[in-house]
């Protein structure tokens, strides 16, 4: 159990059945519903992180669907375990099918406190929700997994639940999804959080309208452009400013849709725009103006911060000699010089950098407008806030071993009480006895 996470001892009587009860046109609650319960996501990613034996449990769950065609949470398992095995093709052919049985799902965990909550999640790859599973798992908490599919009718009936959140990440992918649950959110019949229509306003391109002109901030304008149009740039045949306002070589470019640094490039001139797409088949990229965010020292340090219900929280600080930086390239774990730095950042965090950089952390979730987000940035030279991108679907975890980051386990408790306090809080005039 994680510590400091409010809970009820003992799972509490439920109340006698009641008739359903129709709150919304689209919508029809039960207090019982009978659904199938995958296998931790969480636990699955944590046995993957570890070196565990994934194949064994590829193989039971191969063996259930062989047993009964029908088994949508062994199919829902192969989805996510394929994927994290690296075959995402397979994973997601597993989850249409799962997906044409059952789009409603519920948690595997012990649920023992009174609490329920709905998420709205979109089909796709793991990175198209929120990992929201390592935020509840140890909450006690009932977590409902409802994937929305445009022009399919909802579930019917849906369980009785206290508290609904989006989880569905911004993407090109994911906006028809995202534009089905704008649709339903108005008359939904509890509390929502992470209203669709601020959730898609992460989208690379509208993030930097978005926090344009908050004092202290720097975030360079984002544009899609198209390869016709990427040659021209590279032939020397249009300027960057017919693409870009704010910007000059050189320029970072990645395909849209790419997510963990795959085909981000810095290019340094037009000449290296040729080299680039030689090498990449993608049909749209974005592109945005290199900012050389160096410390004094010569390494990059990237942060990432999530807000809960409108407080900062540090997630992790990665430390590189280079500038295209993500956790699991900065090699961390073999430097106790950078441990400790992250260790400072992170216990340090509400006097040090959320206190230094109170004012535009705090136009930036009001900007946003989110419950739960979350950014990735760097500190620039004259003290301002570099932001590279948000989300909601941001890998916030406790996977890292504590004999070697006993300093971030008691931080993301920290975090996740404060994300099932938030959930019980706002949920609370809607709270129904079990």
């Amino acid at each position: 159990m994680g510590a400091g996470v409010p809970i009820r001892q003992g799972r509490e009587e439920r109340s006698p059945l009641r008739p359903p009860v129709r709150l919304h046109p689209e919508v029809r609650l039960h207090p019982e519903v009978r659904l199938p319960a995958p296998a931790n996501l969480a636990a699955l990613l944590k046995l993957a992180f570890d070196g565990g034996d994934l194949k064994t449990l590829w193989a039971n769950r191969i063996a259930r669907i062989e047993s009964d065609p029908s088994d949508a949470a062994a199919l829902m398992d192969l989805c996510n375990i394929e994927q994290i095995l690296g075959d995402q093709a397979s994973g997601l052919r597993r989850q249409k099918q799962a997906l044409r049985q059952h789009r409603l799902y519920r948690s595997s965990w012990p649920a023992y406190n009174s609490l329920r909550v709905l998420a709205f999640m979109a089909p796709g790859d793991i990175s198209a929700n929120t990992p929201i599973e390592f935020l509840l798992q140890r909450s006690g908490a009932e977590l409902y997994s409802l994937y929305v599919v445009p022009g399919q009718p909802l579930p019917d009936p849906l369980p009785d639940h206290d508290i609904a959140i989006v989880l569905a990440s911004e993407s090109d992918e994911v906006r028809p999804v995202m534009r089905e649950i704008e649709r339903l959110f108005p008359t939904w019949p509890c509390p929502v959080l992470n209203p669709p229509g601020q959730v898609m306003r992460l989208s690379r391109e509208r993030m930097y309208r978005t926090l344009e002109n908050v004092p202290g901030l720097v975030m360079p304008c984002t544009a899609r452009i198209d390869r016709a149009s990427f040659e021209k740039l590279g032939q020397g045949h249009a300027p960057v400013a017919q693409f870009l306002e704010d910007a000059a070589f050189p320029l970072i470019a990645r395909p849209t849709g790419s997510h963990a640094g795959r085909g981000l490039a810095k290019l340094d001139d037009p000449g290296a725009i040729l080299a680039y797409l030689r090498e990449r088949p993608e049909a749209q990229f974005f592109l945005s103006r290199y900012v050389d965010y160096r410390s004094p020292d010569g390494l990059f340090r990237k942060y990432r911060i999530v807000w809960v219900d409108g407080r900062p929280y540090p997630v992790h600080m990665a430390i590189a000699d280079q500038w295209k930086i993500w956790y699991l390239n900065a090699n961390m774990a073999s430097s106790a010089a950078k441990r400790a730095e992250e260790e400072h950042f992170m216990s340090a965090f509400d006097e040090d950098f959320a206190r230094r950089h109170a004012a535009t952390l705090a136009a930036m979730q009001e900007r946003l407008g989110l419950e739960y987000a979350g950014v990735d940035c760097a500190e620039l030279a004259d003290g301002k806030l570099l932001v590279f991108e948000g989300d909601i679907a941001l890998a916030v975890h406790d996977m890292d071993p504590p004999d070697v980051y006993p300093y971030k386990g008691p931080q993301m408790q920290k975090l996740f009480s404060a994300f099932y306090d938030m959930l019980q809080r706002k949920s609370a005039s809607n709270l129904t006895p079990r």
